[in-house]
Parts: C-alpha cells; sequence; structure tokens
C-alpha cells in the first residue's frame, strides 16, 4: 500500500534508545545555528531555562555554547562532525583527544549526558565510512572510559529512515540489507553492550508530504481517530510516529533475533531517543530532490498544497510535547516504552536549504528575536488531548 512507502522515508530518521533507562521521559530542542541572525550562547541558555526546556542537543561541540551552558542543569548531547568518523576509528589516541577536549574539559560543570558519533553518516553514501562508524563509536566509548565518564556519557549515532526497508506494515521492518550485518548488527552489540541506544531521526512532516494522497494529515499530525492495522499483530495505530517508532523496534529484533523485555515492561533495553523530530510553519518543499534538516534523507516531494503552516506545526510539536510530559510514551508494540525526544528546532535558521522561501529555514519554534513562532510549553498546558497508543 501507499503507506508502506511514505513509511520507509520516514523511519529511517529517527533516534531511539536501545538499552535501560531509569529516569522518565524526557523532551528537548535540536540547537542548530546554520544561520547568521541567532542570538549569542548566553541568551540561548537564558531562553531555555525560561521556557523549562532542560536537555539540548548539539551538531558540534561548540566551546562558546559549551561553557554558556556549564552549571544550568541542562543536559546536553554533544556530536562529532561527519568528517572526524574516519579519524576516530583509525586512531584510538585521535578519540581519546576529541573525548578530552569537547567532553571532559566541560563535565560536569556543563552536563553532557551523551556522545553522537556523526549525523545520519549512511546518508553520504560512503560504504567505507559506514563500516568504520562502529569503531569510531568504539574508540570514543573507550576513551571515556578511560576519563572515568563513561557511566555518565552515552555513544551513540543518530540514523535517517532511510536505513530501514519494508517499514510497513511496522512487524515487516528490516534494516537495509548492505548496512544490516556489516553495520548495524555489530553497533547494536555494542549499544547493548555499553548500555546505550540508537538514536533515529523521525519526521512525519516529510513523510506526509512525500504521500499526502494516502496518507491522513491528522494520523501524521499525531491522532487519527480510525488508525491503520498492522495486519500481521493486529495491532492499530493512531499515529505515524508510533508506526515509525514500533516499525524500528521490530528492525532491530529481525536483525538480533532479541525480543527486549521492555514490551512487557521490563528495563533491560527497548526505550527510544528521538534525535529530531518537528514540522516546518512556513516554506515550500519545492519540486525535486530535497534533503530533511541537517543532512537527513533525500526524496521527491511536489508542491501545491499547503503543510508547513503554523496551525500544522503548533499541532504536531504540542502533541509530542505533551505526550511525553503526560508520560503516555508507550507504543502499541511496546506499551511501557519510554520516549526521550529532541524538538527540531529551537530557531528559524536562515541560511539552511536553498533560499527564503525553503522549507528547511521554518523549523524553528522561535524566530531569530527570541519571539515564540506559536505557542508551546515545555512544563505542560499547551496544546490538546494526548491519546493513549
Amino acid at each position: 500500500m501507499a503507506l508502506a512507502h511514505f513509511l520507509v522515508i520516514v523511519l529511517l530518521g529517527a533516534p531511539l534508545l536501545l538499552f535501560p533507562c531509569a529516569e522518565a521521559s524526557e523532551v528537548g530542542v535540536s540547537y542548530g545555528r546554520i544561520a547568521d541572525d541567532l542570538p549569542d550562547p548566553e541568551a540561548v541558555v537564558q531562553l531555555l531555562q525560561d521556557n523549562g526546556i532542560t536537555m539540548v542537543r548539539l551538531y558540534d561541540a561548540d566551546p562558546e555554547v559549551l561553557s554558556a551552558l556549564a552549571n544550568t542543569g541542562i543536559k546536553v548531547i554533544v556530536m562529532m562532525p561527519n568528517e572526524e568518523v574516519a579519524a576516530a576509528a583509525e586512531n584510538p589516541s585521535y578519540a581519546l583527544q576529541w573525548a578530552q577536549c569537547n567532553v571532559s574539559d566541560y563535565y560536569p560543570d556543563t552536563l553532557i549526558n551523551g556522545v553522537a558519533i556523526g549525523n545520519e553518516v549512511f546518508e553520504l553514501k560512503q560504504p567505507d565510512l559506514n563500516r568504520k562508524l562502529v569503531g569510531a563509536m568504539t574508540n570514543v566509548h573507550a576513551a571515556l572510559v578511560q576519563l572515568g565518564l563513561a557511566d555518565d556519557i552515552k555513544v551513540s549515532t543518530p540514523i535517517a529512515f532511510t536505513a530501514f526497508r519494508n517499514t510497513f506494515p511496522p512487524s515487516d521492518s528490516r534494516f537495509k540489507d548492505d548496512i544490516a550485518q556489516s553495520v548495524m548488527k555489530p553497533m547494536l552489540q555494542f549499544l547493548r553492550r555499553t548500555g546505550s541506544y540508537l538514536s533515529v531521526n523521525p519526521y512525519p512532516f516529510f513523510a506526509y508530504a512525500d504521500n499526502p494522497r494516502d496518507i491522513p494529515l491528522d494520523y501524521a499530525l499525531g491522532y487519527n481517530k480510525t488508525g491503520v492495522v498492522d495486519q500481521n499483530t493486529g495491532l492499530r495505530y493512531h499515529s505515524l510516529l508510533d508506526a515509525m517508532m514500533d516499525a524500528t523496534f521490530y528492525a532491530m529484533e529481525n536483525l538480533t533475533g532479541h525480543i527486549n523485555t521492555m514490551q512487557s515492561g521490563g528495563t533491560n533495553g527497548g526505550d527510544t531517543k528521538w534525535s529530531e523530530s518537528g514540522w516546518a510553519s512556513n516554506g515550500q518543499i519545492k519540486p525535486g530532490k530535497k534533503s530533511l534538516p541537517d543532512g537527513g534523507s533525500l526524496l521527491e516531494a511536489s508542491d501545491g498544497f499547503q503543510l508547513a503552516t503554523v496551525a500544522n506545526a503548533q499541532a504536531y510539536n504540542n502533541y509530542v510535547i505533551n505526550r511525553v510530559l503526560s508520560g503516555k510514551t508507550g507504543t502499541p508494540y511496546r506499551p511501557n516504552a519510554d520516549m526521550d525526544i529532541y524538538i527540531f528546532a529551537l530557531f528559524n535558521e536562515n541560511k539552511k536549504g536553498d533560499g527564503p522561501d525553503d522549507v528547511e529555514q521554518y523549523f524553528g519554534l522561535f524566530c531569530p528575536d527570541m519571539e515564540k513562532v506559536y505557542e508551546f510549553d515545555f512544563r505542560g498546558g499547551a496544546g490538546s488531548d494526548v491519546h493513549q497508543p
């Protein structure tokens, strides 16, 4: 069915936690800075605090930003850029130096709790680099062990949803053949061994853009009363986000043969981290190939319909925020699962994409002048009801 195609595109981009998590689910923001008009980091940190935002994901390890975040209690994920992944894989000393300069020098004053090794590396279409990804993760983890930080700071890598195939129905989901055995299986083993998580970037926005005729808008925005049934399991999905998450869980299990205890309420794995998910409030998806925010998957989409609106962005992002804050984070397949998620993005970024009308510039919760694009509340209280999967 047409829904299957659209799920393939989206599922590959979402972050997820594979393993133990003793804390309640939290929602944070992805702090991108591809712009020339953003406020300085100290003002941004004050903005985060004023709005009750307690987690932030960075796309680098910028010293000014990390220093501004010191002594705030805000949890921070830093990122090793894609161009440094190969060096970290080939040279443990390089990984150690990177961890010292970008993590150890700031922790614990800056509450770094995760290191992302690259961002959607598979999208670079470099098989040699793909094969080095787990090596880089292993060496950075070993560096954190040497520095005495590995218990508090976990290593992962965000993957795009293009890493999956057969994602609808969710129970048929698999990792793509070219990465399943060579990359994903050793990666999942590493994550389980180190108590870490798999990161995935889910974008119902782009899935709907690719196939608006067959995907109900309310299903993409968070709740469709009728829903869609997985004929293999009988599970009904009222939200695309749930279908994407479960497709990821099934892909992991279909690859490793492990059925995580999280499904039945255990704590031996199965939590999810979504490193970025969001909805644009303006702009156009132009004909031809477009990339997801910050290096996501390529897709073909046509314009001519109102998708990127303030109302839709407010509906989706408030649905995500309120769902986490309400504690209703489970999915049809994993009703007891936790869900940490990062809203993309903190700001509208005027240097992204292909010009001022490009949709990629309008994913922000805030304008560069720090005014809200629409109402939301990270402390709870904004938006509509949250339905339990």
